[in-house]
């Protein structure tokens, strides 16, 4: 297959976690050709079915104007490869399908419209499947999801030479190719709408006119499903459920653009790959999505432009929630990262407090009151653990509400993360803060009770506190079923804590607070910026909000982007908020009240 090709649509196939295909230049040719006549069925099958779907590439739906010349000459390539194989069928097979292939040719020579085709096509599949022993027997399902291991295996053995270790076309043989370059395995334009039945038998057959051989024979089947899955997902992050549900919004579209209820039929089918999984999780909306699905099918054909628009709308909009429901969850490694800068940041904001206190009693002439002091600030620690509890109760409700409220709690985070991340605006707040509590200090030491301190030191911990709860709390709903991460993230953070107190307090460390509160300013931004996203989403999926698909919008999980009017709205206001901070940031610095309190101990 070469890099010039568009694709067609995505064609049913009955197992999870597959989707789409391979469009593979294999490194080793076929030792010799396949001569039995079960060999010659499959590929006079593989042939005549790709030669319709180049065919319905290169020309417009009523026939009689070619697009694509390049196409169409493939499709006739394909058409000649097969009647040259028809000798070697079945001998119930071959009059039938020699008059039927020669009666295929003729329909491409006419330009006649790409559904005819499909139609005898479709006819010649039937009756070569039926007398080669069934559809079992000439193109094999398999039995099991295929391994996206396996196929990363047979990849770098058969494909990587000619497409590239990751896919682009640029492997030590790309040059020598003659003719069409290797494809863009990562290219959406040229792998977006292929099938995986389609790739199946290109494998078999090869591509004419191109440097892909033919390899029926060579890789067993369950290495093509393989291959063939490994590189449909190259494309989606490695993610085959995402592939399948780009391939079921494809098949939805040319369905209601084609008026086509078996193209309707093809989008449910590539639908039930991942529709236990959406039940598993959330049965009324794999019931809705049954739903709309059906209404799809027998309205495809006659449904007037309105219609038609109203089905397209509600099935994406529904297909958007059960993708979040099913795939989109933020690897270990970041949910890490993001645990262990969140704890750093607002634990090392507590000590900065906790020493600021410490120091100031030290010079009022009162270090004996210390104690008061950590007395107040364990128990706020305390306070902090049962607020957390408190929390996790208040969300163990029904399910709608339990996504309402996480929907909420991650919007708030967003809210408060995007206040504190921002390094100048977070200084002048401090400075407040930090006036704040050395009054209440000077106060309570002059009244000589030790309730007093203790309470001001709970308020200025209990407060740090609070806020990082509702971080991690916004942080565990992202993290679904991944919450280990999250808690490893704390563990080293604590670990890290630790290591800093004891040098800012036993080695006297001075910390560069400027750059510190810079980097993890712009961490606690983009948690910011990723919760943002993810709330709006949670509302969605708890349908208290409208879900707007919007085309061609970027859909990117890890930073909490999907193809939704109202969640891109809220984030484009987050970005607007912090361009308009970078600018006021520009202006005379306040100075920073955390910085003096450090040096000053």
């Amino acid at each position: 297959m070469n890099s010039r090709q568009n694709y067609s649509t995505f064609l049913p196939v009955r197992f999870g976690s597959i989707s789409l295909i391979l469009s593979a230049c294999l490194a080793q040719p076929l030792g010799g050709q396949a001569t039995d006549s079960l060999a010659l069925a499959r590929r006079v099958v593989a042939a005549a079915s790709l030669a319709a779907k180049e065919y319905a590439l290169g020309v417009v739906p009523a026939g009689g104007q070619i697009t694509q010349p390049e196409e169409v000459d493939e499709a006739k390539l394909f058409v000649q490869q097969a009647q040259f194989d028809v000798p070697g069928l079945p001998h119930a097979a071959r009059a039938r399908s020699r008059q039927t292939l020669t009666r295929i040719a003729q329909l491409l020579d006419s330009l006649a419209p790409p559904d005819s085709v499909s139609r005898v096509t479709d006819s010649l599949v039937a009756f070569i499947t039926v007398t080669a022993g069934g559809p079992k027997i000439v193109e094999p399902l398999p039995t099991r999801p295929p391994s996206l291991e396996r196929g990363a295996v047979v990849y770098r053995e058969r494909c990587a030479a000619c497409h590239g270790e990751s896919g682009r076309g640029d492997g030590p043989k790309a040059k020598s190719v003659k003719g069409p370059p290797p494809a863009n395995l990562t290219d959406p334009a040229v792998m977006g709408n292929k099938s995986l039945l389609d790739i199946f038998r290109r494998v078999a057959v090869g591509t004419p006119g191109t440097a892909m051989p033919e390899f029926g024979e060579d890789l067993s089947a369950e290495d093509r499903w393989a291959v063939a899955s490994y590189v449909a997902a190259m494309q989606y992050g490695g993610s085959a459920t995402a592939a399948i549900f780009a391939a079921v919004r494809h098949q939805i579209d040319s369905a209601l653009a084609r008026r086509s209820d078996k193209i309707a039929v093809d989008a449910y089918m590539t639908f039930e790959q991942v529709e236990t999984a959406i039940r598993a999780k959330n049965g009324g909306l794999a019931s809705e999505l049954e739903g709309n699905f059906a209404w799809l099918r027998t309205r495809a054909l006659k449904a007037d432009d309105a219609e038609r628009h109203t089905i397209r709308e509600r099935l994406l909009a529904d297909l958007e929630r059960a993708e979040r429901v099913v795939a989109d969850r933020p690897s270990g490694a970041s949910l890490f990262v993001n645990s262990f800068f969140l704890l750093i940041r607002e634990g090392f904001e507590a000590i900065l407090i906790v020493a600021a206190l410490m120091t100031f009693l030290a010079k009022a002439g009162a270090p004996e009151r210390r104690r008061d002091v950590a007395r107040g600030a364990w128990i706020a620690v305390a306070a902090s653990l049962l607020t957390w509890v408190l929390v996790e109760l208040l969300v163990q409700v029904t399910p709608g509400q339990r996504e309402m409220m996480e929907g909420v709690t991650m919007l708030l985070a967003a809210a408060v993360l995007f206040y504190v991340s921002y390094w100048l605006l977070s200084k002048i707040e401090v400075a407040k803060w930090t006036a704040f509590v050395h009054g209440k200090m000077q106060s309570a030491l002059s009244s000589g009770s030790g309730a007093a301190l203790s309470a001001v030191a709970f308020l200025a911990v209990y407060r740090e506190g609070f806020e990082t709860i509702l971080f991690y709390k916004a942080l565990f709903t992202s993290a679904g079923s991944s919450g280990v991460s999250v808690v490893a993230g704390i563990a080293a953070g604590a670990v890290g804590l630790v290591a800093v107190y004891l040098l800012i307090n036993q080695l006297g460390l001075r910390v560069a607070m400027k750059p510190f509160f810079a980097v993890t300013g712009a961490m606690l931004y983009y948690m910011a910026f990723v919760f943002a996203g993810k709330g709006i989403a949670e509302l969605q999926g708890a349908q208290l909000i409208p879900l707007t698909v919007i085309d061609g919008a970027p859909r990117i999980p890890v930073l909490g982007i999907y193809p939704t009017l109202e969640s891109l709205l809220v984030q484009g206001l987050l970005l607007a908020l912090a361009v308009a901070a970078a600018i006021w940031g520009m202006r005379p610095k306040v100075s920073g009240a955390k910085g003096d309190l450090l040096r000053s101990q």
